[in-house]
């Protein structure tokens, strides 16, 4: 049972997930010889405030 996780900053909307969500699914079918069903993907959106690249806060950036 492969277990995909995405992790984020907040902003991508349920569209954007949804088609990700997709092609991952299909990669993984594809590639682990897994059935669609057995493919699950957690998307967890992170707040600007909540991350930082080079010591600075992407909601300061």
């Amino acid at each position: 049972m492969p277990i995909v996780t995405i992790r984020a900053v907040e902003g991508r909307t349920v569209e954007q997930k949804r088609k990700l969500a997709k092609a991952i699914t299909e990669a993984v079918v594809r590639d682990f010889e897994a059935k669609p069903e057995a493919v699950t993907i957690n998307f967890f959106d992170m707040p600007r405030e909540n991350v930082a690249k080079a010591g600075t806060l992407f909601i300061d950036q």
